[in-house]
């Protein structure tokens, strides 16, 4: 075996474990940056005229929204979390645009938006994570 394949078992035990020992809330601190993270990763492959891989991030962040949507407690969460709900199937909309178009400044919106929701749920005190 080489190193990569190596380095790759390595850091899927890591994820694991580290995905284990989360809380709800650190596990949604995760999904955020993981989205960051790969929409940042798509703009840079829409730069390099690279759509394969524009493609692979794209439906990675569209697949991370989707484990926010379902986190998104309605019931108990009232308004606040039907809006949340609607701002993240509004950032999955724009995900598939982005990628239909190969729009970096629906990818900045999108991350814009990300990072407001990521600020807002890192205020959070501890008492109430």
């Amino acid at each position: 075996m080489n190193n990569r394949v190596y380095a790759n078992r390595y850091a899927a035990v890591h994820t694991e474990s580290i995905v284990e020992e989360a809380t709800p809330h650190a596990l949604i601190q995760m999904l955020m940056n993981g989205f960051l993270m790969q929409v940042n990763a798509a703009k840079g492959a829409i730069d390099r005229d690279d759509l394969e891989d524009k493609g692979t991030h794209i439906s990675r962040a569209i697949s991370i929204v989707g484990g926010l949507i379902d986190g998104v407690d309605l019931e108990r969460g009232g308004v606040i979390a039907e809006n949340l709900s609607n701002l993240y199937e509004y950032i999955n909309t724009k995900l598939f645009q982005a990628s239909v178009e190969n729009n970096v400044e629906l990818l900045d919106e999108v991350s814009e938006l990300m990072r407001s929701v990521k600020e807002a749920w890192d205020a959070i005190p501890e008492d109430y994570r």
